[in-house]
């Protein structure tokens, strides 16, 4: 694509005149040098940490209004239909509700006022790059008093007003979650701002004419970046325009369909307009270039938030609305993908990720399989072959070759903004169609990563949200000072309020509940009367209970997903067991007519393993079930760990290794803590395996392990683990030993040491 390379440029490299934000950890810390614990240090927080009067539930939910395609044959809940529990997500989101109920939203409505001419009522913009930037009045720009290389100040400020969009839908999230009045207010506040500007941004004039070229135009800037994007300006003399703008509408309709504010949809209908007025008089071959540019083209989900606008729109025009979002389609990528051909390498991950919901959304609306299937072929092109170990993607915010992942190990992997991403790509490919790797896939990395990147601070000026979350030796997570104002510090205003949004799904008819996440929460039902209570402490621990506290209407089937990584899982209702299969990567069904007190109880036990990475199996990362751990070291090197001495027959982690509370485990001298913990210390998500003698339960044999075809001995019979006991352990040691010998890779002596070894190895015991 135009623009697009593996040149080292990301957002941070090229905003001369405002911040020169090149280089990992002290570009985010640039942002604010007081430092994460400053505004925590300085302000009492315990105000802020109780929710004040809350409005009931069931009201809350009969203000919301959605609209889902009938070709989805699942669908969501409503954040207001889930509470959550006690988990290890709770401290996130108790965190989180500190900075909304703390935040004056003049400050979010500061970047917008200043650009309409009106009183900023002495707030101050957030900070980093929701900032005003080195030249913001004369960048209020209408298309007719812009000429290209017009702004040479650079891209500093040029973003202004994403952030804000991001906390529009946060706190809309936060009010749906809670109920809270104070939330609600913010949230009508917002809007009001907003439509405020608009309402100033319309009365404006240049030379004796509207200064805009429609009345529903509304950003934080001028209409010039939009009119000099479709004059094929490069980014440095623009940032997005488009990406802002989808913030911005995706904030009025999550106000629209969480709190109920009408005001907010007529807002996003004439931006829909605007849209539809500029972009229907571009030529495909120049909307062609304008997406395909690098960052100055990247639009988010401008495509989806048009689609969902014209679900919810009475408009009698409201056509315009999919129309506009039909022309935000970047052909090349969507016919690669459906095709099968894999182009991303070099590409801006989440420039492109954010595309594929609202081909979703086309799909549905359009009756379209080719999106579908375009949507499908890109979640294979990058999980497994592009994923790290917690489910995050891509290497200075780009994609490598196909297939990469320890081969694309660099010291700034994995944006928090494309696991975003790639969640809502996830969950709604499995609204389509119910395979169970989009939720094994969406579990790994909203725990890992999402969870992970919250820092375990408490704040009421930023996110404390990672912006990378690396995985080379020895690295650091990306906090700064929270990513105020960054793309992933608006990211995260969001992902810490809707953690229950994936731990229930219901199908279109209303006769079947899908259980995807073992979280502790209360799910109610409207529609069917179903009140359930998961009491869970998972993956803490290894027993989820679900509670019918109030029967459905009718009978009802529950899909509980059984984890792919998962051995052994038993799924018991009222205490007896399930008499159907239960496997890994799969949903276990139970249909019956429930009652009050019914029970089901999922076990699944949680084990050490290894998992390799998807290019090198020597590069791996530890896991106990769905979490990943992190060993602590400041080394920069790979630590070279070996594993095969401390496997047990299951073929698990077992032998001379302990765990202590909250996932903390110690093997050897090494100690590893949970991915999802938001500790800021140096780690080690990967290590080198190294095993250089065969042995097994301490048992050393003295022969080097031998390798052939890229694996070694004890590669080959350990993957045949799980052993049904001793006897399947040692015919497994002496048929993998003798194809090495038979290969002449391995001699009789030494073959006779290894089985004598194995012979003498305390394989069946724990310790």
């Amino acid at each position: 694509m135009l623009g697009e390379s593996r040149s080292g440029l990301s957002r941070r490299s090229l905003l001369g005149g405002g911040l020169a934000l090149a280089g990992m950890m002290a570009a985010v810390g640039a942002l604010d040098a007081r430092g994460p614990g400053a505004v925590a240090a300085t302000r009492d927080l315990s105000a802020f940490r109780a929710a004040g009067a809350v409005r009931p539930a069931a009201l809350v939910r009969a203000g919301q209004k959605f609209v889902y395609p009938e070709s989805w044959s699942v669908r969501p809940f409503s954040l207001s239909s889930v509470k959550l529990g006690q988990s290890v997500f709770t401290r996130a989101l108790n965190q989180h509700l500190v900075l909304y109920r703390a935040y004056n939203v003049d400050k979010i409505l500061a970047v917008y006022r200043r650009n309409a001419g009106l009183d900023t009522k002495g707030a101050t913009p957030p900070g980093g790059w929701e900032e005003y930037g080195p030249n913001p009045d004369a960048q209020r720009w209408g298309p007719a008093e812009y000429t290209r290389g017009q702004n040479a100040a650079g891209a500093g400020g040029c973003l202004r007003g994403h952030y804000g969009g991001h906390f529009l839908s946060g706190i809309s999230m936060a009010y749906a979650s809670t109920g809270e009045q104070a939330l609600l207010d913010k949230v009508n506040a917002i809007v009001d701002g907003f439509e405020e500007c608009r309402a100033a941004l319309a009365a404006q004039t240049y030379n004796g004419a509207p200064r805009y070229s429609h009345p529903g135009f509304f950003s934080a800037y001028g209409e010039w970046q939009f009119s000099a994007l479709e004059a094929f300006a490069p980014y440095g003399e623009i940032w997005a325009p488009y990406y802002t703008l989808h913030k911005i509408i995706a904030g009025l309709l999550d106000a629209h369909s969480l709190a109920g504010n009408t005001k907010a949809l007529a807002l996003a209908e004439g931006i829909g307009h605007w849209v539809f007025s500029r972009l229907s008089k571009c030529t495909q071959a120049q909307l062609d270039r304008m997406w395909g540019s690098y960052i100055a083209g990247e639009y988010g989900g401008m495509n989806e938030v048009l689609v969902e606008l014209y679900w919810r729109s009475s408009d009698p025009a409201k056509s315009e609305f999919l129309e506009a979002s039909k022309l935000f389609t970047l052909r090349t990528l969507v016919d690669a993908c459906a095709a099968g051909t894999d182009t991303l390498n070099g590409k801006h991950a989440n420039q492109h990720i954010p595309q594929f919901p609202g081909y979703l959304k086309l799909a549905a609306e359009l009756h379209d399989d080719h999106y579908l299937q375009a949507t499908k072929g890109f979640f294979d092109m990058v999980v497994p072959g592009r994923s790290y170990a917690h489910g995050g993607t891509g290497e200075g915010e780009l994609w490598g070759p196909a297939g990469a992942v320890a081969g694309d190990i660099g010291p700034r992997n994995a944006e928090s903004c494309a696991a975003y991403n790639m969640l809502k790509v996830a969950s709604q490919l499995f609204f389509n169609d119910q395979n169970p790797k989009y939720m094994d896939y969406y579990e790994r990395t909203v725990l890992n990563h999402i969870l992970g990147g919250r820092r375990n601070n408490e704040s009421t000026s930023g996110p404390e949200n990672l912006y990378m979350y690396p995985v080379n030796p020895g690295t650091r997570k990306e906090y700064g000072n929270g990513n105020i104002g960054t793309c992933c510090g608006g990211t995260g205003l969001e992902s810490h309020v809707k953690y229950q949004e994936g731990i229930y799904f219901r199908s279109a008819d209303q006769k079947e509940l899908y259980v995807n996440l073992y979280l502790a929460s209360t799910l109610t039902w409207d529609e069917t009367g179903l009140v359930l209570e998961q009491v869970s402490s998972y993956p803490e621990g290894e027993t989820s209970t679900l509670t019918v506290k109030t029967a459905p209407s009718g009978p009802l089937t529950v899909n509980l997903r059984v984890p792919g990584w998962s051995r052994g899982v038993r799924i018991e209702v009222n205490g007896q067991a399930i008499p159907d299969d239960v496997t890994p990567g799969t949903y276990a069904k139970v249909s019956r007519t429930w009652a009050a007190g019914d029970t089901i109880t999922v076990r699944i036990p949680l084990a050490l393993r290894a998992e390799a990475s998807y290019d090198r199996p020597d590069i791996q990362a530890l896991l106990y079930g769905p979490v990943v751990l992190l060993a602590s070291s400041s080394s920069t090197s790979y630590l070279k760990v070996s594993l095969a001495d401390r496997l047990g027959l299951d073929g698990t982690i077992r032998r001379g290794i302990s765990k202590s509370a909250s996932n903390v485990f110690t093997v050897g001298t090494l100690t590893y803590e949970p991915a999802y913990n938001g500790k800021d210390v140096a780690y080690h998500m990967y290590f080198q395996r190294n095993e250089p003698s065969v042995s097994f339960a301490g048992q050393d044999s003295g022969v080097a392990n031998p390798k052939r075809a890229g694996s070694t001995l004890l590669d080959d019979v350990w993957a045949r683990a799980p052993f049904a006991g001793r006897s399947a352990f040692l015919d497994a040691v002496g048929e993998v030993t003798a194809t090495y010998l038979a290969d002449g890779v391995l001699t009789s002596r030494n073959r006779q040491k290894i089985l004598l070894a194995a012979g003498r190895a305390p394989i069946d015991s724990i310790n």
